[in-house]
């Protein structure tokens, strides 16, 4: 009994009584979803989308649909937070922070959860530490449904470790990745090149072989060449996340890009796969059925 006792007393004690979202998109409310009636004492939430008439009110839905605070500005929003996930586009993290930063107490946690290169993280690193936060770099290493809050993450920097007790405490699975901003990051990024490129990949040989008439044939080479992989299935797949996520994966595929020109390397692939994400999600194409050959053909009746 002593000891369930103590145990509980350190959750209490480590778990965040303030959390704050900036982002209030899928990420953010899929953990939300998955915390149920283990969330925080008290949430805020704070999405640009709230400052564009066209997409405020539906975004102002979200957060009555989620019983969350609205933040009104990202400073005003983590002004009691103990605890921030940042979960913006990749090209708004680092604006994010510091948009939040004159609002911030000086202790904050702040988990950047955001797809960027590890110079865009520790940029912003730098803004939340000269502020008195403590920065945690933190990749998500697979979609978000459906593992809601479940969902694995990678945190790196001085801060990780006690940043990880706290998500556990939460429920979440976090793992640390070391004691330096950007090594998460890292991990994420160079990933993304073979996922998203094998998505942009996909995309760009399959609607050549639809519109050639030889989809049958092609696909039946590569099930043969890959006994492991069904194409036809995942084919279908990697278009839903392209059409549905194309412009967040563009956002992420520009930061690959500039991880890999960080490193001395040729980015072209990266960058080429940035334009195919964003061409097939600007099409505002509805996957609707999961069968490839209907995606095939909605895809090129847009182009």
């Amino acid at each position: 009994m002593e000891a369930w006792r103590s145990k509980v007393e350190k959750l209490v004690k480590i778990s965040p009584t303030h959390v704050t979202f900036i982002g209030f998109g899928e990420a953010a409310q899929a953990i939300l979803s998955g915390w149920g009636r283990d969330r925080p004492a008290s949430i805020v939430a704070f999405d640009v989308k709230t400052d564009q008439p066209a997409s405020r009110v539906a975004k102002l839905a979200d957060y009555h649909a989620h019983d969350v605070a609205d933040g009104q500005t990202a400073a005003d929003a983590v002004t009691s937070a103990t605890m921030v996930f940042s979960v913006v586009t990749a090209d708004q993290a680092l604006a994010a922070a510091k948009a939040a930063v004159p609002g911030m107490r000086s202790g904050t946690i702040w988990l950047d959860c955001n797809s960027c290169a590890p110079e865009t993280k520790r940029q912003a690193a730098q803004v939340i530490t000269a502020a008195g936060g403590h920065y945690v770099d933190v990749a998500v290493m697979a979609p978000v449904h459906p593992k809601l809050h479940r969902v694995p993450m990678l945190l790196a920097g001085p801060d990780a470790d006690h940043a990880a007790e706290i998500l556990k405490a939460l429920d979440m699975c976090p793992k640390v990745a070391g004691p330096e901003v950007g090594h998460a990051s890292s991990i994420k990024m160079i990933r993304s090149v073979m996922i998203k490129g094998m998505e942009a990949l996909s995309a760009e040989c399959l609607l050549a072989a639809r519109k050639a008439g030889v989809e049958d044939e092609v696909i039946a080479s590569l099930n043969a060449s890959n006994p492991e992989i069904d194409w036809r299935t995942k084919g279908a797949y990697n278009l839903e996340r392209m059409m549905v996520h194309g412009e967040r994966r563009a956002a992420e595929m520009r930061e690959v890009a500039k991880t890999v020109a960080e490193l001395g390397l040729p980015d072209r692939l990266s960058r080429e796969t940035a334009v195919w994400q964003d061409e097939i999600a600007a099409l505002d194409v509805d996957p609707e059925e999961d069968s490839l050959v209907d995606r095939l053909d909605r895809i090129l009746g847009a182009m």
